[in-house]
């Protein structure tokens, strides 16, 4: 294992000293061209609703039912997302979700006659059923078709969270500080930690050392800036046996130029699988710049009814950003007492309550946000079977709150990945939305199908882990005008 010196860096002082970033108009010019001769449906796996983060005018279908996919094939725009919610899975259901959705992507394309490539979009802190996800697409699909996998291209860098990669170490920002990920709250998830910040042995570690981090390959900040695209192409062309492909980027031009030597190495006949973040979504699929949302653009509903913000993460800035967000006065807030969950009649009985008074309030005007309480519930570490069959129940309890909510708010926040995709899913009945774009940075927003619970509704999707303190706060602002 190479053993990489990770220690916690200035952002300032760290970025002046990176390689200098090239010509944006010619790498523009070179993208533009492999992507106009680049042939592949672009499928896109999310674990969470939060991977729409940088793209804009793409359809996010919530099953992987036939009909969907065929649906995403037949449309006209390159790609599409599929969302799976893996990151709320056991490993066993991780593992049957993406078999059914590698063969029906494999019959799709058989009965469209398409070429296709897939990304597993994960999240840029590194948490997730990596490396099983990409396994079990890598071992179906060859499997079932001649299509082999010379390797996997790993790419988290996602610049709207302050997620960059620089000399193969992966650093999430905080405030002037770039922290290496693998000393950060996320490494130390309960269900998906990691010790690892060099993405090299990360992906040695995951992999439990059947990937050795001395057989990557490494792209690095020196070649993709001194656009050394025929060297970058080089290195891929000689990626074999599923071995990782880093990507070190702190700027979108360092993904467009990884993107320009991927197309041409794919169209000399590689294959590769990819585990990114949300970067790699935008350029690859073309889509351009879109200007943030405005309230205008969202908020069709006249009615006078108020929103409804749903905060469910209990990530460190989900609760510095519920702090401030606590300081508006036209919000009314209502905790959820979830620790009743161990007495399930007293927790009927709560989220009946909390029901009728968010119904009541939205009709009113009000804005609404309710919150789980804040302390999470802790059994032990002996029970942590325990604790996620109840974790469980206190996610579809927060989804029936806004199931059997029958005001339609203005709005809709769902604040946390899990509990953005539940309520989309199950809340809001969703099968298939438009990403209207984003109302900040990396933060996106949905508008509902005309299926679901109330149509052509703006609902936030916002990460646990974005923005600022004060960005909750912002976006309720916003909307709420």
């Amino acid at each position: 294992m190479i053993m990489a010196n990770s220690k916690t860096l200035n952002t300032t002082e760290t970025f002046s000293h990176l390689p200098s970033v090239p010509d944006e108009e010619k790498v523009n010019q070179l993208l533009t061209n492999e992507l106009q001769s680049f042939n592949k449906k672009i499928i896109v796996l999310d674990d969470d609703p939060t991977g729409v983060q940088t793209v804009h005018g793409i359809s996010v279908y919530t099953d992987w039912t036939p009909e969907s996919i065929e649906a995403g094939f037949a449309e006209e725009n390159t790609m599409f997302f599929i969302l799976t919610n893996s990151r709320g899975f056991t490993a066993a259901e991780t593992k049957v979700a993406h078999e059914e959705i590698a063969k029906t992507i494999l019959q799709t394309a058989e009965q469209q006659q398409k070429d296709y490539m897939i990304i597993s979009r994960g999240d840029s802190t590194l948490r997730g059923h990596y490396p099983l996800e990409t396994e079990v697409l890598k071992n179906t699909i060859e499997a079932q078709s001649d299509r082999l996998f010379d390797g996997e291209v790993i790419m988290p860098f996602f610049k709207e969270g302050g997620r960059f990669t620089i000399e193969n170490i992966h650093y999430v920002q905080d405030e002037d500080q770039l922290i290496p990920a693998g000393e950060t709250e996320f490494a130390k998830d309960r269900t998906f930690g990691y010790a690892s910040s060099h993405l090299g042995e990360w992906a040695e570690e995951k992999s439990g050392g059947a990937f050795k981090a001395s057989d990557a390959t490494y792209l690095s900040l020196e070649d993709i800036r001194g656009l050394e695209i025929d060297r970058l192409v080089q290195q891929l062309m000689g990626v074999e046996d599923f071995n990782k492909v880093i990507v070190n980027a702190t700027q979108y031009v360092d993904v467009k130029v990884v993107v320009i030597a991927l197309i041409r190495a794919m169209k000399a006949g590689k294959n590769f699988m990819f585990r990114s973040a949300a970067a790699l979504t935008k350029i690859i699929g073309g889509i351009e710049d879109k200007a943030l949302l405005t309230r205008d653009e969202l908020v069709k509903d006249h009615s006078g009814n108020g929103g409804l913000i749903m905060i469910g993460s209990h990530v460190k800035k989900t609760t510095e950003q519920f702090n401030v967000l606590q300081t508006c006065s036209f919000i009314e807030f209502i905790e959820f007492d979830v620790h009743l969950v161990l007495d399930l009649e007293k927790f009927e009985k709560e989220i009946q309550r909390i029901i009728q008074k968010s119904e009541q309030l939205i009709q009113k005007g009000k804005t609404v946000a309710v919150y789980t309480k804040r302390e999470r519930l802790d059994l032990g570490e002996d029970k942590k079977e325990e604790e996620l069959l109840l974790s469980v129940k206190i996610s579809d309890a927060v989804t029936s709150i806004v199931k059997n909510i029958q005001t339609r708010p203005s709005f809709i926040i769902a604040k946390g990945g899990i509990t953005s995709s539940d309520i989309g899913t199950n809340g809001l009945s969703v099968k298939r939305a438009t990403v209207a774009g984003q109302i900040k940075p990396g933060i996106p927003v949905w508008l509902t199908g005309s299926e679901s619970k109330f149509p052509g509704l703006a609902y936030v999707i916002f990460p646990g882990n974005v923005g600022s303190k004060t960005t909750l706060k912002e976006v309720a602002e916003l909307l709420h005008q």
